[in-house]
């Protein structure tokens, strides 16, 4: 794959036709070789034989009909900034995933282009996106090992079809769009817009409310408003109404036992039904 369009975006860009998991295969190069793997680097591929997700998940696809995307960041910000990442990260991938389906969508032989349901893209704090509640991507955010920059993961369902999927909620460009997505249409969009959140976010020396980033992900956050549980560390659950997103990037639920307010650092949420 050629890859023009996503070229333009990025200060080095590498495909490879496979690779184990590219954010270790981007750890192990951009180590060895800072100097050669500098800000906004990034490695894709179509085909991820070991591929991880947050929590020690496995990450996986058929070949051909997923993209695993990895993109080295070397942020000049204060520490405490660092847990926006995920979230920026998210954002960027969320407006991507949005265009996308507004852009591709098959209109449905028979059915008036007013009655064609709209699709609704959100960000599930703090990195997965979502199509009608159904996950298209997941983001997982790994410090370099001597914590001079950061790898952003992403794997992002393409032309999964039904058979495909690997859970029960699960989707894929394909499967909302009807349409087959143009790999690099796609990831051009998400490498655009989250070069134009780093660039805003660091300029900003960190600061999420003065770079708007704050305002970006909040506006796409489908958790602000629902009913959740959140799968704290350490095996505790906390089950409340999330009601928004502090300075640091934490997630603010009121506890449904108690009326008390709590920030969420790091958790497994779920949107609850009812």
């Amino acid at each position: 794959m050629e890859f023009s369009l996503s070229r333009t975006e990025v200060s080095r860009f590498e495909y490879r036709s496979e690779a184990t998991s590219t954010n270790d295969v981007l750890k192990e190069q951009a180590t060895a070789d800072a100097a050669a793997w500098p800000d906004l680097s990034v490695i894709v591929t179509d085909n991820q034989t070991q591929g991880r997700g947050r929590l020690g998940r496995v990450w996986s696809a058929p070949t051909g009909k997923a993209l695993a995307i990895s993109v080295l960041v070397r942020p000049k910000v204060p520490p405490h900034a660092l847990g926006w990442f995920p979230l920026l990260a998210g954002a960027a991938m969320t407006r991507a995933v949005k265009k996308v389906v507004e852009a591709n969508m098959k209109p449905v032989e028979g059915v008036k282009e007013a009655e064609d349901p709209r699709h609704d893209t959100t960000l599930k704090w703090p990195n997965d996106v979502l199509i009608d509640g159904y996950k298209v991507c997941g983001i997982l955010c790994e410090l370099l090992p001597d914590g001079t920059g950061i790898i952003i993961g992403a794997g992002l369902n393409l032309s999964l079809d039904e058979h495909d999927l690997p859970t029960l909620t699960s989707t894929s460009l394909l499967l909302v769009t009807r349409t087959a997505p143009d790999p690099d249409q796609v990831l051009a969009a998400y490498l655009h817009e989250l070069v134009t959140l780093y660039r805003a976010f660091t300029s900003a020396n960190g600061d999420a409310v003065q770079s708007d980033l704050h305002a970006a992900v909040s506006k796409l956050c489908g958790t602000l408003g629902r009913v959740v549980r959140v799968e704290l560390p350490g095996g505790t659950d906390l089950i409340g109404t999330a009601t928004g997103i502090d300075a640091g990037g934490r997630l603010t639920v009121v506890n449904q036992a108690d009326g008390e307010e709590r920030s969420v650092a790091a958790g497994d949420v779920t949107h609850l039904r009812y």
